[in-house]
């Protein structure tokens, strides 16, 4: 499973609507890639959104107790005979004293009609969103921006983010293959992005890993994949003062040792 399989599966899981098998195929693929962790998170805070911007409204508690009082107003047995045979039925004494009662009034709604309700809720929310991608497409968005704008990867919301704030940085550094590699950060933002073009081509069971690299050494800030040479990948950590951020190609899920086992492929200085 790649990551953009993976993205599909956590939209579904935000949903609960996954199938047995692919539940099954997401949980394991959670579990060997903990880097790809964000795609779940985004959805989940994407479905709170949703259903916190539907107001709650309680189930009608009068369906039951109206059809109970139809039911015990209804000719039953020779009444209804008689009521089939076009002749007037005199209401019997039951069926008279049940009309005059008042309706039964349901009690509290239990659990499982609240958890009904919040089932309702979200799929308005879900409509109430379809609705406002369709008004997006009618006002001139296409569907790639209205993709972008629902499905944004944590790391390009954190460039956007440190490109906005008064302190933001840039550094840049050549790759041997002629790429380049660019760290943005901010101190106020307190993230830090690198952005990566024409990465070298390796093998899928690698992956890019990056380095905050000190006086006191080298400090794993996380893995990325690169299937099309690009990314754009969001460090845990911050910037080091006077060091500098490395990538180098590591096993699938990070250098076992903690430390880089290969030569960086870029060191981009920071200071």
């Amino acid at each position: 499973m790649n990551e953009q399989e993976f993205a599909e599966l956590a939209a579904g899981f935000a949903l609960n609507a996954l199938t047995p098998d692919d539940l099954a195929a997401f949980t394991r693929a959670r579990s060997d890639h903990p880097e790809w962790e964000h795609h779940v998170q985004a959805d989940a805070e994407t479905a709170a959104l949703l259903a916190d911007g539907v107001a709650d409204v309680a189930p009608p508690l009068t369906a039951r107790s109206t059809l109970l009082a139809r039911i015990a107003s209804t000719p039953q047995g020779a009444d209804a005979a008689a009521a089939a045979s076009e002749t007037p039925a005199v209401p019997t004494r039951d069926a008279q004293t049940a009309a005059e009662d008042p309706p039964y009034v349901d009690p509290a709604p239990t659990t499982s009609t609240i958890q009904a309700v919040s089932r309702r809720n979200w799929t308005r929310g879900l409509l109430a969103l379809a609705a406002s991608l369709v008004l997006l497409v009618v006002l001139g968005y296409g569907a790639v921006s209205i993709n972008e704008i629902v499905n944004q990867p944590p790391a390009v919301a954190a460039l956007a983010e440190i490109e906005a704030a008064p302190d933001a940085q840039t550094a840049t550094a050549e790759l041997a293959t002629g790429g380049d590699a660019t760290v943005h950060w901010s101190e106020s933002v307190g993230k830090v992005v690198l952005v990566s073009d024409d990465l070298p081509e390796i093998a899928t069971d690698e992956a890019f890993e990056m380095w905050f690299v000190g006086e006191d050494g080298a400090v794993s800030a996380g893995t990325f994949a690169a299937p099309d040479g690009s990314s754009t990948a969001l460090l845990d950590g911050t910037v080091v003062a006077g060091g500098a951020v490395a990538v180098s190609v590591e096993p699938e899920g990070g250098s076992p040792t903690g430390q880089p086992s290969t030569e960086p492929i870029v060191v981009i200085p920071t200071a």
